[in-house]
């Protein structure tokens, strides 16, 4: 057989085993606000959902049984500063998880680098969580309160970034930060459009006036699917982080990571002395050969 007709083999996909994922998340009041609006998840699909930690009392934690088809990470953080904001946020977290877990036959069946099947699913998600919520308002004769959602779905060596609303997602490769999602902000649709520039005081007025939100007038869920791989370090966090801790301070801190924990525990320490005017809450997980020393 002539060499030039010999095909290169494809690249052999290692994924983390389940020791090999650090990770962690952690939510806090601030030092502002009385009450808690803001949820996360962490948590590995298999054939069931098997949570590793979160912030609702009412999802049980489950021991790993089976092989992980996906990793599912998620940041939602209540709108309007009352108590529906809460509910909101708690709902569409627990929403969602569910909707996902009885959707798991498309990880069976999925080819991993075909996006088509995993954007379809979490958009689905995104569109029935926001019917159910309006709908229970109307159910209930009260208005629900609205959230925005982060949403990060591995599927090694891919990821797909579920993107509602104004919390966010970045992701630290080879040294450089990256804000992988797009704030569904007035001011950043004006900033888009030419309106305004960031450095204008109408568009910071605007910079926290939602677009986007699950339960609110508007919804509009983007998925985006971004790589994976060894070493690489996502972060999900909702604005009470971002209001008072810069991209820079954020990249210092995950360059200097020893731990899914450690960074997460020092990014909180950040926002809070920073003056924690908002609720904070941090998702951080990277793969990491061998797993993180004990």
């Amino acid at each position: 057989m002539d060499r030039s007709e010999v095909q290169q083999a494809a690249p052999i996909v290692v994924k983390p085993l389940d020791h090999e994922i650090d990770v962690f998340g952690l939510t806090h009041v601030g030092r502002v606000r009385k009450t808690n609006q803001d949820h996360f998840l962490v948590a590995s699909l298999r054939k069931q959902l098997d949570v590793h930690s979160t912030s609702l009392p009412t999802m049980q934690l489950h021991t790993p049984g089976t092989d992980r088809l996906a990793f599912l990470a998620m940041v939602a953080d209540g709108v309007g500063g009352s108590a529906g904001g809460e509910e909101a946020s708690g709902f569409t977290v627990e929403t969602i998880a569910s909707y996902l877990t009885h959707s798991t036959h498309c990880y069976y069946t999925a080819d991993t680098t075909d996006d088509a099947a995993f954007i379809q699913a979490l958009e689905n998600a995104a569109y029935r969580c926001h019917e159910e919520l309006l709908q229970r308002g109307e159910r209930e004769g009260r208005r629900m309160g609205a959230t925005t959602l982060t949403l990060w779905l591995g599927v090694w060596p891919r990821a797909y970034l579920l993107q509602v609303g104004d919390s966010r997602y970045y992701q630290l490769r080879d040294g450089v930060l990256t804000q992988v999602s797009r704030d569904q902000t007035l001011a950043q649709e004006l900033i888009d459009r030419g309106v305004f520039t960031r450095t204008d005081r109408a568009a910071a007025q605007l910079a926290h006036t939602l677009s986007s939100a699950i339960g609110g007038p508007q919804t509009d869920p983007i998925v985006t699917g971004v790589e994976v791989g060894w070493g690489v370090v996502n972060l999900l966090c909702s604005d009470g982080l971002t209001k008072h801790v810069s991209d820079e301070r954020i990249r210092e801190r995950l360059m200097s990571m020893t731990s899914a924990r450690q960074v997460c525990e020092d990014l909180m320490d950040d926002a809070l002395a920073a003056g924690g005017t908002d609720n904070i809450t941090i998702v951080v997980g990277r793969a990491v050969q061998g797993g993180v020393p004990r």
